[in-house]
């Protein structure tokens, strides 16, 4: 079997280089256009939320109307300083769901909500609840601002991530049918007989109980399980590498086998050098989103030699 590729510390720091002009160049063509959309959104709805709530005063009793809007609800947590997550919201304040229909039947869970925002809430935006009083025209236009800058930079950043991942997603599918694999539907793989036959490959679904974005079958039999990682910064890359795709690929070799199984990511972005090198210490086999080439060979290079008689059975599939 073709052993997958183990780049050395000058080829990590050459193709870690490549990406991150790459990542430049396409952050400087961005639109501010996007941005400025995002924060005239963001405007209306936190100008909407200090009407309703009168400048924050009567927040508890307008609590459903703000929670059961999306837009209103993340204006809401954004109240607080540092911002908080839909899931450390529900966490906090103790709360399992945050559905409209489960909070019109739980004044409780509601009152617990407004309670944990209120704890955190920025007092430097928005001074005059913790002073008792009325706030002047020039804070309460300030607390707008900065609110709605606040939301259009986490949309827009949000947004960023998604749209780079769907883009390198895609170009890794293209790249595999152009190499004559055949896409096949997506089933959940518990074992290696579940998986595509050789020579196909199935988008994002759950292989051994973990999430790969994509599960692809060699030509020797093999499967390789690949996850697409955008990074923005060298502090993203530890979470987007080392705590998540190494842990992953621990679990598949465990679970499947190492002889059978081959984990890898498909970079983009930002990455720091050391966490590169960890990662491919940890069994992951590395790839960039900017030399699909490379990729392309290494799995094609999979394929028995003409002449040689193949040892291994075909896998049976189970039926589905």
């Amino acid at each position: 079997m073709t052993a997958p590729p183990f780049f050395s510390a000058e080829d990590l720091k050459r193709f870690r280089a490549e990406s991150v002009a790459l990542f430049r160049q396409k952050r400087m063509e961005e639109p501010l256009e996007d941005y400025l959309e995002a924060f005239d959104d963001y405007l209306g709805v936190t100008e909407e939320l200090l009407e309703a709530t009168v400048d924050l005063k009567e927040l508890e009793a307008r609590a459903i109307d703000i929670l059961t809007n999306v837009d209103r609800l993340a204006a809401f947590r954004y109240l607080a300083a540092p911002p908080i997550s839909q899931d450390d919201l529900k966490t906090v304040a103790e709360v399992k769901s945050l559905a409209p229909g489960v909070l019109r039947k739980d004044a409780a869970a509601t009152k617990r909500l407004v309670e944990t925002v209120m704890v955190g809430l920025d007092r430097r935006r928005f001074p005059w609840i913790q002073e008792g009083r009325e706030p002047t025209e020039t804070e309460r236009g300030a607390a707008v601002l900065a609110t709605a800058a606040l939301l259009a930079t986490q949309r827009v950043g949000t947004d960023r991530r998604n749209l780079s991942k769907r883009q390198q997603e895609q170009q890794v599918e293209e790249a595999l049918i152009g190499a004559d694999f055949r896409k096949v539907p997506v089933r959940p793989i518990a074992t290696i007989t579940d998986a595509p036959e050789a020579g196909e490959f199935c988008g994002e679904t759950m292989l051994a109980g973990r999430k790969a974005d994509f599960v692809i079958s060699l030509h020797d039999q093999r499967i390789l399980a690949l996850e697409c990682k955008v990074s923005n910064s060298e502090l993203n890359s530890l979470k987007r590498l080392n705590n998540d795709a190494a842990i992953k690929a621990k679990g598949w070799r465990d679970d499947l086998g190492a002889a059978h199984v081959v984990s890898a990511a498909m970079l983009s972005g930002v990455y720091k050098l050391s966490h590169l090198e960890s990662a491919q210490a940890r069994g992951i086999t590395l790839f960039w989103a900017h030399r699909l080439p490379d990729f392309i060979q290494w799995i094609q290079s999979t394929r028995p030699a003409v002449g040689i008689r193949r040892v291994a059975e075909p896998r049976r599939r189970r039926d589905h």
